[in-house]
């Protein structure tokens, strides 16, 4: 949720059941971060005043993570070879599971799913992703049974892990960084330039002109000209 009270300040809250989440900012600015609790018992640490030192530690500690996962989510990072070795299988104590094809819608969504669900106090389920890719993507017929096969692909290339016999995942902040650049990478670079180099001339720039957009054009002349040295045609080319 993202509310407004009043002129320059900003509230972002998430929630997760009876533990919300906060940031307020104003401006360019932000001000605090919160880890609220409406009701203790869904600390699962007790809900008496003995339990109060434990239940701020939790506290603290969700706030810490929000902060982290904004943190990865603002810079991401893609190792070497990651690229390569993400479409080959991978194993998982003696199961071998499929490798992760980005150019796949679903697995996309799960990815996004996924970087969603980062932040959750307590990790999130099967069931969890598969209604967040519902939610994200529209699409009702995506199922616990493909959440949990996609979560296994992740979990092969270290995306996700899940500690133990515990039915619930969790994303490191290391992966949470690859996951923020592979999508940015694949829905932000590549699909634009790509979809843009097949127009050789642009129109007059619109009236908002941000450094982004800048950036998009360079680039777009740049791979317009990488192309047809390369000899690769594109659409408006090739008709």
């Amino acid at each position: 949720m993202i509310e407004k009270p009043r002129y320059g300040l900003t509230w972002f809250k998430v929630h997760f059941g009876l533990l919300t989440l906060k940031a307020y900012t104003k401006g360019e600015h932000v001000l605090r971060f919160e880890a609220t609790v409406h009701n203790t018992k869904q600390l699962g640490c007790g809900r008496m005043l003995d339990r109060f030192g434990e239940i701020v530690t939790r506290l603290v500690g969700m706030a810490e993570r929000f902060c982290t996962m904004l943190d990865c989510v603002d810079i991401g990072f893609i190792p070497d070879a990651t690229l390569d070795e993400l479409p080959l299988p991978s194993q998982i104590a003696a199961t071998r599971v499929g490798g992760v094809d980005l150019n796949k819608p679903r697995i996309r969504a799960a990815l996004a799913a996924v970087l969603a669900l980062s932040i959750a106090p307590g990790g999130f389920t099967v069931a969890d992703a598969a209604a967040k890719v519902r939610t994200m993507t529209g699409h009702v017929d995506y199922t616990i049974r493909q959440a949990a096969y996609d979560l296994r692909k992740l979990r092969g290339k270290s995306l996700v892990h899940k500690p133990g016999r515990s039915h619930r995942y969790y994303v490191s902040p290391s992966a949470t960084r690859i996951i923020t650049a592979l999508l940015t990478l694949r829905e932000q670079v590549i699909a634009p330039i790509v979809a843009g180099v097949r127009v050789p001339r642009r129109g007059r720039p619109p009236t908002t002109w941000t450094r982004i957009d800048r950036d998009y054009e360079t680039l777009r002349r740049d791979m317009h000209t990488l192309f047809h040295d390369l000899g690769i045609l594109t659409d408006t080319v090739a008709a």
